[in-house]
């Protein structure tokens, strides 16, 4: 059984229908990369898949042992949120608190995890530092071992490398395709289609001319006559 499979959906809000007839399955192990025109649903079928929105019709089902809280989300931060005046450490082991119940504490090995997170991101010696003092690609490796510590499963990541220059870009990849490597599904929206060529499993490209399937039936598809799509990223609508 998939881990993720998405059923016949039709998506929108506050009764607008924006995406519909959109079926495909996520096995574990999978990196998927979630491509297509501004406006077309992306951000909304991934929150719709953490259970932020309901489907206006079909649905979404888990396997493999998955449920909706042991999904890890990194999503596009607000001007708000990378002003938040917590340190690092209490945001990386607050990934835990979907867990915790009624518990009002984190739990020695969820301490010892939160740390181990923090290393494997690389930023265990900022974890005294104040989160809205960091730099953008030090505030996206926060988020990323906090979205950790919820999940050893799958994460979701709604362009984790938006408005960071290349060398910060190219480093957040390798420890997103690192977590790739140990088993984590990654289903991750991106405007940058050769970082998906290079990264990516498959490929779920949404509004105009749909497709899911491998990056190298993507290849062999009809997108590759689109110079737009592979030159200088998606097609702009």
């Amino acid at each position: 059984m998939a881990q993720l499979t998405c059923d016949d959906l039709t998506l929108g809000y506050e009764g607008k229908e924006i995406l519909s007839g959109l079926s495909f399955s996520v096995n574990q192990g999978d990196y998927l990369c979630i491509v297509g025109e501004n406006g077309s649903g992306k951000s909304t079928l991934m929150k719709t898949i953490l259970g932020l929105h309901s489907p206006m019709k079909g649905k979404i089902i888990t396997g493999e042992g998955l449920s909706q809280t042991e999904i890890g989300y990194l999503p596009q931060q607000t001007l708000v949120q990378k002003d938040f005046p917590a340190s690092v450490r209490e945001i990386v082991i607050s990934g835990f608190q979907g867990k915790c119940g009624i518990r009002p504490f984190y739990t020695k090995a969820e301490k010892r995890e939160a740390l181990e997170n923090m290393k494997k991101m690389r930023i265990d010696d900022l974890q005294k530092r104040c989160y809205r003092e960091l730099s953008g690609g030090q505030q996206q490796r926060v988020l990323l071992a906090r979205a950790l510590c919820a999940t050893k499963k799958m994460l979701l990541l709604d362009e984790p490398v938006a408005g960071l220059d290349p060398k910060v870009t190219a480093e957040m990849y390798s420890l997103i395709n690192g977590l790739h490597k140990e088993g984590i599904t990654i289903i991750m929206i991106s405007h940058d289609i050769e970082a998906a060529m290079r990264y990516a499993t498959h490929i779920l490209h949404i509004g105009g001319d749909a497709f899911f399937g491998t990056k190298e039936e993507f290849k062999r598809g009809m997108f590759l006559n689109d110079r737009s799509l592979i030159n200088g990223g998606e097609r702009r609508g």
